[in-house]
């Protein structure tokens, strides 16, 4: 956008022509064959059918903005309504926005997705507190960014989850799909210690600053506090919104419904990226075959998901559906349940935010409101759709 606008004629007129055609954040929506009251109407109802608290959505087409809307409160027990500029937490989207900052970097020839971490850090993994689990596996050797940003580790979530807490190796790097926040922090220890960067104010100016996403952050800002949401469990119970200081490249970003749709509407354009990177960012890379996301180690197989050529690409999923190439990113803890599918075919993208975990089970049916049948692989990410 920046070299677009240095660029560009003089003229007011030469301008306003190139913002708009630049799909500049600021611009509203664009118009929309979409019913986006009967959406609007649909979306409220499936919420009090599931006593959804809190919800957020917003639809991009032809790689537009079209409709963002609210529904529900942010806090219940003080009666607050949630707004298109609440504060919600992204969780896990915070890893396909870090994995576009990061195509970025490969675009400027600073980062090579394939070259191993012993290359990349000044120190064996292992030498650093929090990889010595390591020390006499040389199987770290194998990481590569583009290994770690498709969830082929090898290692489970969190190491926390293991029985002795201590990060271990479950199969080789590269040979199977099993989701990993660990590898998102080998990433960011990359980012850092290699190339020196602040991935918090990388993040910043390459994304957040760039879409005009002015309520989105890594960490926590005091503004927040006057428009957040708390989260909802499956019981009711409300978890105050969790005030994170540290940058968290597998999630830690704060946003809004708003700044989301700009993110998404930006990245399904490419805006910021060569073409290659952005081909590269959803471009299949190794099948996944496991039935569902989590547990993430589980060995069963899934026919199904061949039919649709699911596979890890670069921080998303990606997957085959009747009108093309497709792909999707979640987001979830036991407060939150946030989703983003986009189809390549129209560029077309709808983004769901909640403040409440019993949003997920609407969303199958939220999301033929708005993008129609698809093949979007719902008994893979959630476990509770068959």
């Amino acid at each position: 956008m920046g070299t677009l606008v240095k660029t560009a004629l003089t003229s007011a007129f030469g301008l306003a022509v190139l913002l708009t055609l630049a799909g500049c954040a600021t611009s509203p929506p664009r118009q929309s064959t979409l019913d986006v009251a009967s959406i609007d109407a649909g979306a409220q109802q499936l919420m009090k059918r599931e006593n959804v608290e809190g919800l957020a959505l917003a639809i991009i087409e032809d790689g537009q903005v079209v409709h963002v809307a609210a529904y529900g409160r942010r806090n219940v027990e003080k009666d607050l309504p949630l707004t298109k500029d609440t504060i919600m937490y992204g969780a896990s989207l915070t890893k396909a926005a870090f994995a576009y900052m990061m195509l970025q970097l490969v675009d400027e020839g600073r980062l090579d997705l394939d070259k191993s971490v012993a290359d990349l850090l000044p120190r064996p993994l292992p030498e650093y507190e929090d990889y010595n689990d390591l020390a006499g596996d040389e199987r770290w050797r194998a990481f590569t960014p583009r290994i770690l940003l498709t969830h082929t580790s090898g290692f489970a979530n969190f190491r926390w989850l293991e029985p002795d807490k201590k990060l271990r190796f479950h199969f080789d790097p590269g040979t199977r799909y099993a989701y990993s926040g660990e590898g998102f922090y080998i990433l960011q220890l990359i980012l850092e210690e290699g190339l020196g960067l602040d991935v918090g104010k990388e993040m910043q100016a390459r994304v957040f600053d760039r879409f005009g996403m002015t309520n989105t952050s890594m960490t926590w800002r005091p503004d927040f506090a006057a428009n957040l949401a708390d989260g909802y469990g499956l019981d009711g119970t409300m978890e105050p919104h969790d005030e994170r200081s540290s940058v968290s490249a597998a999630g830690s970003m704060d946003t809004s419904i708003a700044d989301q749709a700009r993110l998404w509407a930006g990245i399904v354009r490419g805006d910021g990226l060569s073409a290659a990177s952005r081909a590269e960012l959803v471009r299949a890379r190794l099948p996944i075959t496991a039935p569902h996301q989590f547990p993430t180690l589980a060995t069963e197989t899934e026919p199904r998901n061949a039919d649709i050529a699911l596979c890890a690409g670069l921080g998303v999923v990606v997957f085959r559906d009747t009108t093309g190439p497709a792909w999707f990113k979640g987001g979830h803890n036991d407060w939150t349940g946030n989703m983003m599918i986009c189809l390549e075919n129209g560029k077309r993208c709808v983004v769901m935010l909640a403040n409440d975990v019993r949003a997920e089970r609407i969303y199958p049916e939220l999301t033929r409101m708005v993008l129609g049948e698809t093949k979007m692989p719902w008994q893979w990410e959630y476990n509770f759709v068959h």
